[in-house]
């Protein structure tokens, strides 16, 4: 009951604050906290319940329940070192979340707590599911209360935005059923739904169009060029709680998929496409730096820009090698924190200088200092500094894709040089240009402070010391390389390694 009990105590803490404000309570954000903190505080003794040194056991949790025996669907979750992480991002972000959101939301301030952790409950279901046609479900439904944060609690052509927000999910999600069908009906499948029966199914010639609907579909998510079309206005729309979970969050939620569904189900036709996937990578690494750096406002910025370092994930999942998958897991952990970070700078800057406007804003230091350096903390992990967790993401990244390419290495290294220009050129713009007229703000302070200094901590951290995290995602890269698995894991197929050594090494 640990998996459920996980899951469900945010949409429980989220209907208990929707009631208690309905009956005339105030104390609805802070029975959103001590949700949140409870399911942190029973993830983090299965982290301690399982030492990572203990190593032997792939799984650490396994709950498999009869949901539609008939159609051959459980309601089966499983946790590994690698949804532990994720599961522990998204109860952190979902607590940050709800800290910069304590003065900002004023209004129906019950539903917007209840959306929220009914959005962090999609997303815990979707790294805990081991049942593709659940994993769906939650797919689906972390975007049903997003879309409703977007129209009720955002900013700018809201409604507009949330409709093509839905629509440009929806159709990856209903490309990523298909291919769930081809999976079910295919030969050898037994007609399940279980990811680790369907683990050993080969789909035959139907493989490529198959994974195909995978990657298209967690292609949205992420998102990759050209599948973003939908992501710079929808993040601008968002509320700052919205722009966290979408990017740190959700995104994370389609890197999940490639490295948990779409490459390990269809091993051969991920190998075939690999050469293409990482083209797809440095294009967005590229492109999206290009078009951070042209941005006037912030929050667009954020947008671009992440659509650069998620590139990094796209070129080192389809890497295919232990090393590539360790700075996956680093990249998508580290990214979530840094771009949330972010936004509450946008959320700090529009409060408290009246604008996102990147061309109204400058030599702010002087009047904000701790929002100066806790922006400039963030801009330096956007761009990879050495001792901040994301350094140590995209070096294993670029480590693991040389050993296959050295063209795509050292293209993605030229994007890592990128970043660093549109970074320190934020840096300069926002804290250390000259001073527009009337560019003085209040420094930031309170509960905002709080929360950038938990996220900045928490990179400084990885950047340090990241072998806690490293150990816990090292079972699934022993998994890529080939290591037998038990009947119950939750990995990366063996066949993955002899098909990745393949590839032609330039």
């Amino acid at each position: 009951m640990t998996l459920q009990l996980i899951i469900l105590l945010p949409l429980l803490g989220g209907i208990v604050a929707w009631i208690s404000e309905r009956r005339g309570s105030s104390d609805v954000r802070w029975i959103a906290l001590i949700t949140l903190a409870a399911d942190f505080a029973l993830l983090l003794s299965v982290w301690a319940g399982h030492p990572a040194a203990a190593g032997a056991s792939r799984v650490l949790l396994d709950e498999n329940l009869p949901w539609i025996p008939q159609l051959g669907i459980g309601f089966h979750l499983s946790m590994d070192g690698l949804s532990l992480l994720m599961a522990l991002l998204t109860v952190f972000l979902g607590a940050i979340a709800v800290l910069v959101s304590w003065t900002e939301i004023r209004e129906r301030i019950g539903a917007f707590h209840f959306h929220l952790l009914a959005c962090l409950t999609g997303i815990l279901g979707v790294f805990l599911s081991a049942d593709l046609f659940l994993f769906f479900v939650f797919y689906e439904v972390m975007l049903i209360p997003m879309y409703f944060l977007i129209v009720f609690w955002g900013e700018d052509a809201k409604g507009r935005v949330a409709a093509k927000f839905v629509m440009y999910t929806q159709a990856g999600g209903l490309l990523m059923l298909v291919s769930i069908l081809g999976l079910y009906f295919a030969e050898g499948s037994g007609h399940t739904f279980d990811y680790n029966r369907l683990l050993a199914t080969r789909a035959g010639a139907s493989s490529a169009l198959l994974m195909l609907g995978f990657f298209l579909a967690f292609g949205v998510k992420l998102p990759i060029i050209p599948l973003h079309g939908w992501q710079a206005e929808t993040y601008s729309a968002a509320p700052t709680a919205g722009g966290i979970i979408l990017s740190g969050l959700m995104a994370k939620a389609g890197a999940y998929g490639l490295i948990r569904f779409a490459i390990p189900l269809f091993p051969d036709a991920a190998h075939r496409f690999a050469p293409c996937a990482m083209g797809f990578g440095v294009i967005a690494i590229l492109y999206g730096g290009l078009l951070a750096f042209s941005q006037t406002d912030l929050k667009r910025f954020i947008a671009y820009s992440s659509i650069s370092h998620l590139g990094f994930v796209v070129l080192g999942a389809f890497a295919m090698n232990a090393t590539a998958y360790q700075g996956v897991v680093m990249q998508m952990i580290c990214h979530g924190l840094s771009v949330a970070g972010l936004f509450i700078l946008a959320a700090v800057l529009r409060d408290n200088a009246g604008t996102n406007d990147i061309e109204r804003l400058g030599g702010l230091w002087h009047s904000a200092p701790r929002l100066g350096v806790t922006g400039s903390l963030l801009a330096m992990a956007t761009l990879g500094l050495p001792g901040l967790g994301n350094f140590i993401g995209e070096f294993l990244i670029l480590l693991g894709v040389y050993k296959v390419s050295v063209t795509y290495a050292a293209i993605g290294a030229f994007g890592a040089v990128a970043s660093t220009i549109y970074a320190l050129w934020l840096v300069q713009r926002i804290f250390l240009g000259p001073r527009r007229e009337g560019a003085s703000i209040r420094d930031i302070s309170g509960r905002s402070l709080v929360a950038a200094a938990a996220l900045i901590a928490a990179l400084l951290w990885l950047g340090l010391y990241p072998q806690p995290v490293l150990q816990r995602a090292e079972p699934s890269p022993r998994a890529v390389m080939g290591t037998p698995a038990s009947d119950n894991s939750f990995e990366l197929h063996p066949r993955i390694l002899a098909r990745a050594l393949e590839l032609p090494r330039e």
